[in-house]
């Protein structure tokens, strides 16, 4: 368990950042509770280009699940009109926290 507040990147995982500059971080947050902790997964959107503000989200597991099903239905959704996606997608290289 991860000390109380703590996030935290999977091993070798690195933010994705978008083709508008933003970097997005999706961490793992354990809050140690007596008889059983507390787990999110935490969403790290990053400022863009021009120093927008960037927002946070702390999602429980289900609502993680919720949003990732939405993102893959909408995704397919627009994959016929947008733009080629890369083979990849881009990762800026910094340390994870």
């Amino acid at each position: 368990m991860t000390a109380s507040g703590q996030r935290r990147l999977r091993a070798g995982e690195l933010p994705l950042v978008t083709s508008c500059g933003r970097r997005i971080s999706v961490k793992e947050l354990t809050l140690p509770t007596p008889g059983r902790g507390i787990g999110r997964v935490t969403l790290d959107v990053g400022p863009d280009q021009g120093d927008e503000h960037g927002v946070w989200a702390s999602l429980t597991p289900a609502e993680a699940r919720e949003l990732a099903r939405r993102l893959l239905a909408h995704a397919a959704g627009v994959e016929p009109a947008g733009p080629p996606d890369r083979e990849t997608p881009r990762t800026h290289d910094v340390p994870a926290r």
